[in-house]
């Protein structure tokens, strides 16, 4: 089994989840920590570590959206360690940074010895802890379209362990221009058997029609798993507070966006 921070991978062996006794290490090999702009975004190698997609200064500029959901990664030694292409690879339904990748239209590259594909990031993760890789595939790139120009997002996570637990809910509003309207794209996560995504057109919504309609969206993708963390109506009730946040974020930006203008 290849592995690139190897966070994943130790809780899974002491869970006794994960039986493999050999590994694979990717951190030597050349080509996979760059971060780089592309025609269209931003293009993150599989071993960029995730405090990386937090602090980088191209990141920040052309996803910001992306660095905030990576910025909110369990803790600083998590994020120093962890790699942004296990993170994703682990498909783990509560990770923040996938709910971002959905709301962005991120996609997956994805690199056996027949070659490469681009997987988009909303058909990437296809089951309770499932992903569309295939044997013999590892991640070996992410890339984010950049956010286009006059678009506001926000990020919000809530956690009812601890602050460093993974989140109990989790969402992400990227309202975007749509010819003479505006389009709210809403991504979910931690609140199905993987995260999720929605769109609309909110064109001439007020604050308070774009938190109903997100809230509506919200009710068909949300089919919580009872856990340690919460059960059913639990997690669906701090679901709805964490699209309103994360709407009401997105709206905000774009009130203070327009005032300047």
């Amino acid at each position: 089994m290849a592995f690139g921070g190897g966070t994943a991978i130790q809780i899974l062996r002491k869970q006794g989840i994960l039986f493999t006794e050999s590994f694979v290490d990717l951190s030597l090999i050349p080509g996979l920590r760059e971060i780089t702009w592309t025609a269209t975004g931003l293009r993150a190698g599989p071993m960029v570590t995730i405090r990386r997609m937090e602090t980088t200064a191209l990141v920040r500029a052309v996803a910001p959206l992306a660095a905030a959901a990576y910025g909110k990664v369990a803790n600083p030694r998590v994020r120093n360690t962890a790699s942004i292409g296990g993170n994703v690879a682990h498909g783990d339904y509560r990770l923040d940074p996938p709910v971002a990748l959905l709301a962005l239209g991120g996609a997956i590259e994805a690199t056996s010895p027949a070659g490469a594909r681009m997987i988009p990031a909303e058909s990437f993760f296809v089951d309770f802890q499932q992903t569309d890789l295939r044997p013999g595939e590892l991640v070996t790139a992410i890339e984010i379209p950049a956010t286009p120009a006059g678009a506001t997002a926000s990020y919000a996570k809530l956690s009812s362990l601890s602050a460093n637990d993974w989140p109990c809910a989790s969402a992400a509003a990227l309202l975007t221009p749509a010819g003479d309207g505006r389009a709210l794209r809403l991504a979910i996560g931690a609140l199905a058997p993987v995260p999720r995504l929605a769109t609309a057109d909110v064109t001439g919504h007020t604050e308070e029609e774009l938190v109903e309609a997100a809230l509506a969206l919200a009710e068909t993708l949300m089919d919580p798993i009872p856990d340690v963390r919460g059960g059913v109506e639990y997690k669906r009730a701090l679901g709805r507070v964490a699209v309103e946040d994360a709407v009401r974020g997105a709206w905000k930006s774009h009130a203070e966006g327009e005032a300047r203008d």
